[in-house]
């Protein structure tokens, strides 16, 4: 077997991904699997890493993009034998190309790739190889923000038994986003009885568990004083899936004035202007949300092994997405098209 593998990477900031045909092979390491990629999923993160350089190191270069990877397992490392076996299919959340050592092992967009035990899942006979690839980088961020970063327990967690759910408030701003899609089906997976969503389409919302669909439009004030009509002045628990600190303001002036609240934001670029933010008597708290499964350990892991239970009895579900081939020229389109701000169904890049 050749030790070169066809890849289309990053090769220079602000200029188009190329395909190149000598990049090494992975070899898989303790608790690791080498897979045969299948699909790669783009994201628009992966537009920023092509244009401005987002997620790139000093020497990370040429480097490959596509968190989201789907896959047949091809080698084992040591420790995984009886948790995992060559010609399982499998969906990895993969780290950042700068990330890894060697350098671009994990991401997608090459022939072979490395994924690590607590960061994968066997794909159930039921799911699509697409379908498993919405999740990865789409799904963990809203783990992460609700089962730590918030304190809502895990329903799998001790804690879960004492915590009233039922009548437990939470607000997500972002409905419309992927990852927002997906902190709806988190939410609902643990029971959490009131779910408000700002954006977004209302009927797939709430097929996903949504109690309340807002609509985001009218301005700041407007879209607060239908929150405020909804939850009164009893939220604690909200979730930012899309703005910057600039819009962040929005979940935290819906936090109750009289009882201490938290939001869990996934831009953590800045600092919020708290002299914005109005009458919260009781104080308030901003937590950053860091998704990545391998930096999250005790909740991927424990998400991860159960994922394949959620997608058979329909608990999580897949989101769209839409497919093209494995060119440079198509994966191109994809990202210029989100640098230009067109609407942008999910794409998988097929080999």
């Amino acid at each position: 077997m050749s030790t070169l593998q066809k890849a289309i990477v990053v090769t220079e900031v602000g200029k188009p991904v190329v395909l190149i045909d000598n990049q090494p092979i992975p070899q898989p390491g303790p608790n690791q699997v080498q897979i045969k990629v299948s699909v790669a999923g783009l994201n628009p993160h992966d537009q920023k890493m092509r244009d401005f350089g987002m997620f790139v190191t000093e020497g990370s270069l040429p480097q490959v993009m596509a968190n989201d990877v789907v896959g047949v397992i091809t080698q084992l490392g040591e420790g995984v034998e009886g948790q995992y076996a060559v010609g399982d299919r499998v969906v990895s959340h993969a780290r950042m190309g700068a990330w890894t050592e060697p350098k671009s092992s994990e991401t997608g967009l090459q022939e072979y790739a490395l994924a690590n035990v607590g960061a994968m899942a066997k794909v159930p006979a039921g799911v699509s190889d697409d379908e498993a690839a919405t999740l990865p980088i789409n799904v963990m961020p809203s783990v992460v923000a609700l089962y730590r970063v918030l304190g809502i327990p895990a329903p799998w967690t001790d804690a879960a038994a004492g915590f009233d759910y039922a009548h437990t408030t939470l607000l997500i701003i972002g409905g419309g986003s992927n990852n927002g899609r997906f902190g709806v089906q988190i939410a609902k997976l643990a029971g959490v009885g009131r779910i408000v969503v700002v954006g977004g389409d209302e009927a797939e919302l709430k097929s996903y568990g949504a109690t309340h669909v807002l609509d985001r439009h009218g301005g700041a004030d407007a879209v607060l004083g239908r929150i405020r009509a909804v939850v009164g002045d009893d939220l604690v628990y909200a979730y930012d899936t899309v703005n910057d600190p600039a819009g962040q303001t929005l979940g935290l002036n819906a936090l109750s004035s009289s009882k201490k609240g938290a939001m869990a934001r996934l831009v953590p670029t800045g600092p919020v202007d708290e002299s914005l933010v109005a009458g919260k008597e009781a104080g308030f708290e901003l937590r950053d949300a860091i998704g990545m499964s391998v930096y999250q350990k005790d909740e991927a892991l424990e998400f991860w092994n159960r994922l394949p239970g959620y997608l058979e009895f329909g608990q999580i579900k897949p989101l769209k997405f839409e497919v093209k081939g494995f060119s440079a020229a198509d994966v191109n389109e994809v990202l210029d098209a989100y640098r230009d701000g067109k609407t942008v169904t999910k794409t998988h890049i097929h080999f």
